[in-house]
């Protein structure tokens, strides 16, 4: 009896909807998402490094990357070098905001769509960046050390937003 208990709650986890990189999406599409509705743009000038980001352990020649903002009178300009889902992606242009916590970013292929933040410690040092098609997510900081505590954080905010952890690659 004992066996067969183990084995029904083993089918119905398996069954349960996980985000997989089976396809490149790494969020289950069903969960809730939430953008931080009091980001403040303008703290994101200057250059963060990539920390982490969704994709395979086994990537070839991916390496992580950042993005550079600065603003000017009248828009934030974006250059960005980034490992996303496995695959080098650069790009640069104006970000368009869209929301609280929420701007388009130019570009191709996935990138070229809305990027939400959706987390962003309190000295704006560490970046949590993700999509509502979870396509990517990923974690930006200032400089390559990101401490345990953060990245702890970020990856509980991840989690929350329905992320698989599980392909998460740390840098």
């Amino acid at each position: 009896m004992r066996g067969l208990i183990v084995a029904l709650c083993s089918g119905v986890v398996a069954c349960a909807p996980q985000a997989s990189n089976d396809n490149g999406v790494y969020r289950n599409a069903g969960a809730p998402m939430y953008s931080i509705a009091a980001f403040d743009a303008s703290q994101l000038e200057g250059r963060w490094d990539q920390v982490a980001a969704f994709g395979p352990k086994t990537a070839v020649g991916c390496r992580p990357g950042g993005a550079e903002f600065a603003r000017n009178a009248n828009a934030t300009q974006l250059n960005y070098q980034l490992c996303l889902s496995g695959r080098n992606t650069t790009g640069a242009g104006t970000i368009t905001p869209t929301g609280p916590g929420r701007f388009r970013i130019p570009g191709k292929d996935r990138i070229g769509k809305d990027w939400w933040v959706l987390w962003v410690d309190e000295g704006y040092r560490t970046i949590v960046i993700g999509n509502p098609s979870g396509t990517f997510g990923f974690i930006l900081n200032q400089g390559r050390s990101l401490p345990a505590d953060r990245l702890a954080a970020a990856k509980e905010v991840l989690d929350f937003n329905g992320y698989n952890i599980e392909t998460l690659v740390v840098y």
